[in-house]
């Protein structure tokens, strides 16, 4: 109501009241009434709303949020009339930070706090501190999939699923302070509840069966991969403006296939979430990849699953060279210590070797030959190579230093090959050298010792006999297979839970099962989060990697086409055929832009090349940010940190004046 009137018409005061509804008192609360003037600013608005509710609390996350005009009101000093506020205003006393449901890669979900008062880029870029996410310019939000109500198997599922408690983390406001330790954020080590939390993010899900492979969403066509691109958020609004509520769930995923700076030693959960995104993607053929290859990422799936059973992710390994060092000085005091010198020379060991007879073979240019019968010794990191035992005290055929090379196996159990091939770099070239094997304990023996050998270790190291006993597990693992039993695999993993449905359907488990035990010969040696980079690197080295696909209709065209955006490049697809039409570089764009009254994207190349087209499976404005993105992310410098975190550039290049 506004200020009085006098007979004349004229108001006694500029005065009118205005109605603030307090999420806190509920929905159906009457709403707090307040007589105020267009002068006032906005924070003397939210202070006398504080002081007629008359509760003693820290209201500092509160903002006011007008709901006609979906417009949050955050500049306190900014007047009621500055904002057009009116009489007719209605406006929310709310927290500017809500609770939501985030589903990540790993398939784990979690409830934390989510600003929906900021930006979707700043709103995300804040989760990410908090979950110890370098770089959060790569990742977005969606919204969750409309799920069918009618079956409710799936509900009771969902219903069910664990949800981690994050709410009580607290993002930190300077990045600077944000101490790691040993690659763990400091927030995530100061008790059980938030040690577990961080095991949630960075342990992968290894429970993965064929059943849950095969009810999640399979793109069939390339139409199909084009329909997720409809539930990216736009990173220029906030969360309220798009229709977010409180509890509403959100999926959290790398948006951007350009990954800047992975480092083992402070990105243990971004690699583990992005290994998460990657497997999902060959499973589901999002990214299709040959039969070869799928038994690699088979292979390296079940050796980081293998591992993911026993890691402690707060306890990060030891540098080798840190750990050398240690043994080393270790050994140093013990001598040192001994009351005698007599005893401190009975401390000094001698250094384990390794010799016996073993068949030799050297690959040569323009040769027959095949295997020799050699002496073989190993000792220290050296390889030699005799005619006989009794030569040893001469010069040996061969001598090859192993540390840095190559160690691949070549084991055939079913025809009794026991074959280590070791590939030493020399000044003139790759040396390579065949060590044939009796049988499966020999190989264990020196497959073990020519592995630490690489690493720079000698048979002395403690790790030795573990190295020995992982070999023979396996080759166990691969001989009870060959003899149609199959009972250790089977116990373990289930081998079509690593390929996709296509490959499922293919092969059988006694043909599968071969196929990706040989394929985990050449990875078995690599830790757990080399493993996990193997993966993602093999990934990114597929032809169809990195492609958003959009369903769009070109200016002057008669039918709907499919236009592929990478880091680098636009592709135009024909949709009937799959070929590609025309691809066009960033490196020859002069200019885009859009219009928003007939949802067009624009773009201008060098050499007059225009094109024109209107987005059908998603919002121009995902188009936009996705190319926008992409320049935005090849900004990015060695130093990584201003650059990749400047949101006034990122929204210079993605964002745009469309209507709410």
């Amino acid at each position: 109501m506004a200020g009085i009137k006098t007979s004349t018409g004229d108001y006694i005061d500029s005065s009118w009241e205005l109605r603030i509804y307090v999420e806190e008192m509920g929905e159906e609360a009457e709403p707090v009434v307040l007589r105020v003037t267009g002068d006032l600013h906005i924070g003397g608005v939210m202070l006398k709303v504080v002081e007629k509710l008359g509760k003693a609390r820290d209201w500092s996350d509160h903002g006011l949020w007008w709901k006609q005009k979906r417009q949050w009101l955050l500049k306190t000093s900014w007047a009621l009339d500055k904002y057009g506020v009116l009489a007719d205003a209605i406006l929310h006393f709310t927290p500017q930070h809500k609770p939501v449901i985030l589903s990540l890669p790993n398939q784990r979900s979690l409830r934390i706090r989510v600003s929906f008062s900021s930006t979707t880029f700043s709103a995300c870029a804040e989760v990410c501190k908090v979950l110890g996410i370098r770089h959060p310019e790569e990742l977005s939000f969606l919204r969750a999939p409309e799920e069918q109500r009618k079956k409710k198997k799936k509900d009771k599922d969902v219903a069910t699923q664990e949800i981690f408690d994050f709410t009580y983390l607290q993002p930190i406001s300077d990045s600077a302070t944000q101490v790691i330790l040993g690659g763990v954020p400091s927030h995530f080590t100061t008790g059980p509840e938030a040690q577990e939390s961080y095991r949630a993010l960075s342990v992968c899900q290894t429970g993965i069966t064929p059943e849950d492979i095969q009810k999640r969403y399979k793109p069939i066509a390339v139409s199909d991969k084009t329909i997720v691109h409809g539930r990216w958020l736009n990173s220029s609004k906030c969360l309220m403006q798009q229709s977010i509520q409180e509890g509403d769930r959100l999926w959290l995923q790398f948006k951007y296939y350009t990954f800047y700076d992975l480092d083992p030693k402070f990105d243990v959960v971004r690699i583990n979430l992005l290994f998460e995104q990657a497997r999902w993607a060959v499973l589901l053929e999002e990214t299709e990849c040959t039969e070869e290859e799928m038994m690699g990422f088979a292979a390296l799936q079940y050796h980081v699953n293998k591992l993911s059973a026993t890691c402690d992710p707060m306890t990060t390994p030891q540098d080798p060279a840190l750990q050398d060092l240690d043994e080393a000085l270790s050994h140093l005091e013990v001598k040192l210590e001994a009351s005698t010198p007599s005893e401190a020379l009975e401390g000094i060991q001698v250094e384990p070797d390794q010799q016996e007879y073993l068949k030799v073979f050297r690959p040569r240019k323009m040769t027959l030959k095949g295997y020799k019968q050699n002496w073989v010794l190993l000792k220290n990191t050296n390889l030699s190579c005799y005619k006989s035992k009794e030569e040893t005290r001469g010069e040996p055929l061969v001598m090859l230093g192993l540390k840095g090379c190559d160690v691949v196996p070549d084991v055939n159990i079913s025809s009794h090959k026991f074959c280590i091939k070791l590939v030493v770099p020399s000044p003139e070239g790759m040396n390579e050298v065949y060590l044939r094997c009796e049988d499966d304990q020999q190989y264990a023996r020196w497959m073990a010792g020519c592995r630490l050998a690489a690493k720079g270790r000698t048979m002395a190291d403690p790790s030795y006999e573990d190295e020995k006993k992982s070999i023979l597990s396996f080759l166990s693992l691969q001989k009870s297979n060959n003899h149609a039993s199959n009972s250790i695999a089977a116990d373990s993993v289930n081998m079509h839970a690593l390929v996709s449905p296509r490959f499922q359907k293919k092969m059988k488990p006694k043909q599968l099962t071969p196929r990706i035990l040989e394929a985990y010969q050449n990875i078995a040696q690599l830790s757990l989060t080399d493993a996990k980079l193997r993966f993602i690197q093999d990934w990114q080295s597929l032809p169809d990697f990195g492609i958003s696909y959009f369903l769009v209709r070109f200016k002057g065209a008669r039918r709907d086409e499919i236009m592929g955006i990478t880091g680098n490049r636009l592709i135009r697809i024909d949709l009937s055929v799959g070929d590609v039409v025309k691809t066009w570089m960033y490196s020859n764009m002069k200019q885009w832009n859009v219009n928003w009254d007939i949802r067009q994207v624009s773009i201008e190349f060098t050499e007059n090349i225009n094109v024109a087209f209107t987005c059908i499976s998603a919002p121009c404005k995902v188009v936009h940010e996705y190319i926008g993105g992409y320049i935005f992310l090849s900004t990015r410098g060695k130093d990584g940190g201003a650059k990749g975190l400047n949101e006034e550039l990122f929204h210079k290049l993605t964002g745009g004046h469309e209507a709410l």
